[in-house]
């Protein structure tokens, strides 16, 4: 099986009952559309799971559990975000890692797509720059 189609089962489960901003949108449509912007089985993989370690019950050892790779693995360590880091220490941290950074500006171009407040907006052009420089 494909690490994609591991780490989609993953989501969905983790994700399971969880809903996006609007409190109607299932979670899920968000990794599911960060995922269908790449062709790459890692990529794909890494954006089906880049919130799960953050957002729901799974750990890093239950998702190497379920058989995925250290290349995603790792990429993840990078896009889980710390609560005690502050937002730009973490997207620097994420800018060393190309495959993190790729998903992250994935993620942040799809939650553009959803409504996002202006404040939420400035601070997403501020990232995508550090990012997009870095790649």
């Amino acid at each position: 099986m494909k690490q994609s189609q591991i780490a989609e089962s993953i989501a969905r489960k983790a994700h399971a009952g969880q809903f996006r901003r609007d409190g109607v949108t299932p979670y899920i449509t968000h990794p599911e559309a960060v995922a269908a912007m790449f062709k790459d089985d890692t990529l794909k993989a890494i954006a089906w799971l880049h919130d799960v370690i953050e957002d729901t019950e799974y750990s890093t050892g239950d998702i190497i559990d379920e058989g995925i790779s250290d290349d995603v693995i790792t990429a993840l360590m990078y896009l889980t975000h710390d609560p005690a880091e502050d937002y730009w220490s973490y997207v620097n941290g994420v800018s060393v890692h190309r495959s993190a950074t790729l998903v992250k500006l994935a993620d942040i171009f799809h939650n553009l797509s959803s409504n996002p407040t202006d404040k939420q907006k400035r601070k997403y052009a501020d990232a995508v720059k550090i990012l997009i420089n870095a790649i």
